[in-house]
């Protein structure tokens, strides 16, 4: 049987870290798209130079300053689409190793954590999307109480994501996260146990 390919997303603020552990804790391995993207501009990254040359102003002592970057891109849909030329192919090598390595490990199920699936035309890489969700006043109580978060930054990242009704009837399965740790996880354990059976 080939490797069951799971596409894990949701807006901002809806748990999808907190449910992307709970793969892992089940021993499933998962693609986390948002660390990929910290080693890339971290000090000695991949990212660091093309970025230098793109946006010369993101970069600070030899690492990317995310803040500076998000300032100098965010709302500016060219600006985002010329950091994603950038971004996406760097991208592509590190999600190669990954399948390469699960491969040689024997596993029959990963989980690709990645924020954008939908806006990024990703669904049709993947065979099944799990969509991470909670009530909107949760989300936004979750959200604004990040430090450095403004209700202004809010509506401008909501603004560039499918919306989260829409994500849920896009979606395969929902894992509701409003609600005790313990209960997202047993939605988490059952998910996995109809995948590993399908």
């Amino acid at each position: 049987m080939s490797m069951i390919l799971v596409g894990l997303t949701g807006s901002i603020g809806m748990g999808k870290s907190t449910v992307a552990g709970m793969f892992r804790k089940l021993g499933i391995p998962v693609y986390d798209a948002d660390a990929e993207i910290h080693k890339l501009y971290a000090k000695g990254g991949a990212g660091v130079e093309p970025i230098r040359s793109a946006f010369p102003d993101a970069v600070v002592e030899d690492h990317v300053d995310r803040k500076r970057l998000s300032k100098l891109v965010l709302g500016n849909e060219a600006e985002i689409k010329r950091l994603e030329s950038v971004i996406h192919p760097l991208l592509s090598e590190g999600r190669a190793a990954f399948f390469e390595q699960a491969v040689k490990d024997g596993h029959k199920l990963v989980i690709l954590d990645i924020p954008l699936i939908f806006e990024t035309g990703g669904e049709d890489r993947v065979h099944k999307i799990v969509v991470v969700s909670a009530p909107r006043h949760v989300q936004k109580e979750r959200v604004l109480a990040r430090p450095d978060m403004t209700e202004e930054k809010f509506n401008a990242i909501l603004a560039r994501q499918v919306d989260d009704a829409e994500k849920r009837k896009k979606a395969d399965f929902v894992i509701n996260t409003h609600c005790p740790e313990e209960e997202t996880f047993e939605q988490v354990k059952a998910l996995v146990e109809s995948l590993k059976n399908a």
